[in-house]
């Protein structure tokens, strides 16, 4: 049985749409988990919470863009999540680089790491000290090395 010349470039274009549509919605599934998750809510958390980070972005408005799910930077397993999420502000933009841990007895997300570094170098480091609980600290690229 022969089968028509155009009844295969239907058919390849039909199964090259459908793939593409297949791995759109796969990559907006997963972007959409990762903004929903805990450990990148608290860490978004922390770096509303820094003054001195959103003034050095000019936010708001803060932009959060999507994760580059093939950055080595973005690891996540049962009990740790590090992130690297590309944030702007009005200003500049930059990388929220984020640890956290799940504590197993609570399930529940805590963010150990939370920098900030900027697109011309400075980085800010997002943790509160015990002392100071409303302000961050901003170091130079030396500290965070």
């Amino acid at each position: 049985m022969r089968i028509p010349t155009n009844k295969l470039q239907q058919l390849t274009i039909f199964t090259t749409l459908l793939t593409g549509g297949g791995v759109g919605t796969m990559y907006y599934l997963m972007q959409k988990k990762f903004a929903q998750s805990d450990y990148h809510k608290l860490a978004l958390q922390k770096l509303e919470e820094c003054t001195i980070a959103m003034e050095s972005l000019g936010a708001p408005p803060l932009k959060i863009h999507n994760l580059h799910l093939t950055d080595k930077d973005n690891r996540i397993d049962q009990q740790i999540a590090k992130l690297k999420i590309p944030v702007t502000g009005s200003k500049t933009g930059g990388y929220l680089y984020t640890s956290s841990i799940r504590d197993p007895n609570t399930n529940r997300w805590s963010v150990k790491l939370a920098v900030l570094r900027l697109k011309e170098g400075h980085t800010i480091n997002l943790m509160t000290s015990p002392s100071l609980p409303t302000e961050c600290t901003e170091c130079s690229m030396q500290d965070r090395e």
